[in-house]
């Protein structure tokens, strides 16, 4: 059986979690789909797959030839489909993931005009505060808006924010507004995720300040939902503020002590090749990005 019918058929079963999926996607049928995966195995003389009746699942010698093969797959594909198409001729699935409320403020305005400029495209947009798995969970291209230390990704910088510390008019005129770092130690922080020390700068150098508060989350949408009711103090990206700066009771307090910048950067993995529509969206939105901000 063909090496390349066989690779196919695994990578489909393990993408769809099932084999008549995995047919359904392919236009294969079911036993076609098997018997190519039953070849692979014994061709390679390893169980790939650990099937049950609910679900198909890659074993641990698996994981690792899936990571190997999906890549290569991907790279002939691109290939048959820039000899077959013109350079205009963009189409297919680009899955694009970006902080919830990054995105909502930045991303999602400029997907019509992609759509616009590339027809054949169709944009998955996932909008998570998580940090995603690139290869587990099959994204294109990630916007990111924070360090990246990631060997296996590659990461082109587009612009650059800052942290500030926000919360409405009405909290500090019932609490007061912080002068130093260290009142923050008497108001009410609101903590995203387990951020429960705030970072600044004083003459002697950087410091941090432990904070604590009432209201905690792992959604920054929530921590400004909660600033922007009066409840407490918030940290954020100053880009993630560009609708709350046109409302007159938010204010930043502290100024003088945050000097943390933040790059603002799309991220791929790292593959000798990237596909053709990857590729264009990667170039569209470095560049409206970076004149967005």
């Amino acid at each position: 059986m063909d090496r390349f019918q066989e690779l196919n058929a695994f990578i489909a079963v393990v993408e769809t979690g099932g084999f008549s999926d995995a047919a359904r996607k392919s236009g294969e049928s079911q036993s076609a789909i098997s018997k190519a995966v039953n070849a692979l195995e014994k061709r390679l003389g390893v169980m790939l797959l650990h099937r049950s009746t609910r679900k198909v699942t890659l074993t641990d010698q698996s994981q690792k030839y899936y990571e190997r093969t999906k890549p290569l797959l991907d790279e002939i594909q691109v290939a048959d489909g820039e000899l077959t198409s013109s350079v205009q001729d963009v189409s297919g699935l680009v899955r694009i993931a970006a902080p919830s409320t990054f995105g909502r403020l930045h991303v999602l305005p400029l997907i019509p005009e992609l759509l616009a400029s590339h027809p054949g495209l169709r944009i998955d947009l996932v909008l998570s505060d998580t940090l995603r798995d690139m290869v587990e969970d099959r994204i294109d291209l990630a916007i990111r808006v924070s360090q990246i230390n990631d060997p296996d990704s590659v990461v082109r910088r587009v612009a650059g924010t800052e942290l500030v510390c926000a919360g409405s008019r009405h909290y500090f005129e019932q609490h007061g507004t912080p002068k130093t770092p260290a009142d923050l130690a008497s108001h009410n922080c609101l903590i995203y995720g387990e951020m429960t020390e705030r970072p600044f700068t004083g003459p002697n150098g950087r410091f941090s300040v432990p904070v604590r508060g009432n209201l905690t989350s792992n959604s920054a949408e929530t921590i400004l939902a909660g600033v922007m009711t009066g409840v407490g103090i918030g940290l954020f990206h100053r880009a993630s503020l560009v609708e709350e700066f046109g409302n007159s009771d938010i204010v930043t307090v502290l100024d003088k002590f945050v000097h943390e910048p933040r790059d603002i950067s799309l991220v791929w993995p790292k593959r000798r090749f990237v596909p053709t529509r990857v590729r264009r969206a990667t170039d569209f939105l470095a560049s409206a990005l970076s004149e967005r901000l």
